[in-house]
């Protein structure tokens, strides 16, 4: 019999943070962030992805002065100054999903 522990899908929130309009890296990154969500839900992994500007005033005093793009992921910036592959981004989910 399966738990419901294993029935219940795990939530992982994730920002793609970077200036807007959005410069290629950042546009990069976000395209990695959701093919990795994308590719998750089979793994019963509910990913959000989002994009936020690092001039915002919420952005800054929740997260510092960072260098984009970064990815925080559950409130936590995880990759500053660099893209991460898909594989990667996927690594990242699964870790912050347990």
């Amino acid at each position: 019999m399966i738990g419901k522990e294993t029935l219940m899908e795990k939530e992982v929130n994730v920002e793609v943070i970077g200036p807007h309009p959005p410069c290629p890296r950042c546009t990069a990154l976000l395209r990695n962030a959701e093919k990795a969500a994308s590719s998750l839900k089979s793994e019963a992994i509910e990913v959000t992805v989002k994009k936020v500007d690092i001039a915002s005033k919420d952005v800054v005093s929740k997260y510092g002065i960072i260098m984009s793009p970064a990815l925080a992921l559950n409130g936590t910036v995880k990759v500053m100054g660099r893209i991460p592959d898909v594989k990667e981004v996927e690594r990242l989910i699964r870790e912050a999903s347990k």
